[in-house]
């Protein structure tokens, strides 16, 4: 008897350890495990509803303990759709600079502390400083947006709150250029405040393409992507009416920091679970999983704002629906990545203007037929139009505690 136990117990610690140690293969070769739960389903049909009055074209995926549970779509959204995710693409710069940091250790002495504005670390485009005080601006804080760059309304000055008139410019892919975020000048000393700025995000992507002698999208596809078993990918490179930064094709010259990167449904949720593992994908360490660690918790380097390494955080509790570990990446347009480790759980909401399906802006093909079923849709609640919020997430983890 006491044999027979201990062989049942040997089978469920060998269960457990397998789904523990789940990774799905590449949706070409079968892609995610599912489960039916009509009553999760019904649930989640509710969340999916909201996410219909948000933006025009999109869907709802859920991976909840390793099985993808629920995938649907409405308008141009759909598993191969590959729209520019906007600044969802931030979050992937933080992850090549994690591991870049890790394959050239030497050229982070101070880890994090060390100071980004160097020959060693930037292209000649960033030289000579136009602010001293850049020399002092940390890796950290650009990650986190901390470094003195200014971006968007609201800002936070010492954990202050603040609306200053005449914003920079720093929308949209003209601030993912070498020439504009390489040169941006200070509003305030790095470190003392935090503004949203999608230039700031461009300098990490010009430091790995310097340091790793390759594009960064290059550089994720050979260390990140392609590991995880992404399927077509890329960014939307193709902007003619841009100001500066691309090629007499209307390509731009360098992979954008700070968003545009297009991605399909189910690959964005395997990058979610990747951080989902600390950055683990079966038997290798893709990015380090102190790093993954930081970009889901509040981080010395931004006092100011619960904004870590391009991702936002709960550690403070601010959202009440969610969990305090729950951490979350949205992109104009009302895309959003969101992680809750403590849940096991991954969500996707894909969204999208029409003009982000617009296969010009990739030049990537796009094997599906849009029915035209959203052409004249409005937003029934212009409040909700390209929500960005983690209340996608919070319903999704209501409808899981409602089981």
């Amino acid at each position: 008897m006491v044999a027979v136990r201990l062989l049942i117990l040997l089978a469920l610690s060998t269960l457990s350890l397998l789904a523990a140690d789940y990774f799905p293969p590449p949706d070409a070769k079968g892609g995610w495990r599912t489960k039916a739960d009509p009553a999760l389903t019904a649930k989640l049909d509710e969340v999916f509803a909201y996410v219909g009055k948000t933006t025009q074209h999109g869907g709802l995926l859920v991976v909840h303990k390793g099985h993808l549970v629920y995938e649907r779509y409405f308008g141009r959204g759909h598993r191969e759709a590959l729209p520019e995710l906007a600044s969802t693409g931030k979050a992937f710069t933080s992850l090549a600079t994690g591991i870049v940091m890790k394959q050239k250790p030497a050229l982070f002495p101070q880890g994090l502390d060390t100071k980004i504005f160097s020959p060693k670390l930037l292209p000649a485009e960033a030289f000579p400083l136009n602010d001293p005080r850049k020399a002092q601006i940390s890796l950290g804080q650009v990650l986190s947006m901390a470094a003195g760059i200014r971006g968007t309304n609201p800002v936070y000055v010492k954990g202050a709150r603040q609306t200053w008139e005449n914003p920079t410019e720093d929308n949209g892919p003209y601030s993912t250029t070498d020439g504009f975020a390489l040169k941006q000048t200070l509003w305030c000393a790095p470190g003392d405040c935090y503004s949203y700025s999608t230039a700031s995000s461009h300098i990490p992507a010009a430091m790995v393409r310097h340091v790793s002698g390759i594009e960064m999208e290059d550089f994720m596809r050979k260390h990140l992507t392609t590991p995880l078993g992404f399927g077509t990918w890329g960014y939307a490179m193709y902007r003619p009416k841009l100001k500066g930064g691309i090629d007499a094709n209307g390509r731009m010259l360098h992979t954008p920091g700070g968003g545009s990167i297009a991605v399909r449904s189910t690959d964005m949720l395997r990058f979610g679970y990747l951080l989902l593992h600390q950055g683990r994908w079966g038997s290798k360490q893709i990015v380090p999983a102190d790093f993954v660690k930081l970009c889901g918790q509040a981080v010395r380097y931004n006092p100011h704002y619960t904004h870590s390494f391009n991702f936002n955080t709960n550690d403070d509790a601010h959202v009440t629906g969610l969990p305090k570990d729950a951490f979350w990446k949205g992109g104009a347009g009302g895309h959003g990545i969101f992680i809750v480790p403590s849940l096991d759980l991954v969500v996707f909401k894909l969204g999208g203007t029409e003009g982000q399906y617009d296969p010009a802006l990739t030049r990537l093909p796009v094997p599906y037929t849009y029915d035209g079923s959203r052409d004249k849709w409005t937003a029934p609640d212009k409040k909700l139009l390209g929500d960005t919020s983690p209340k996608t997430l919070e319903l999704v983890v209501a409808a899981l505690a409602a089981q």
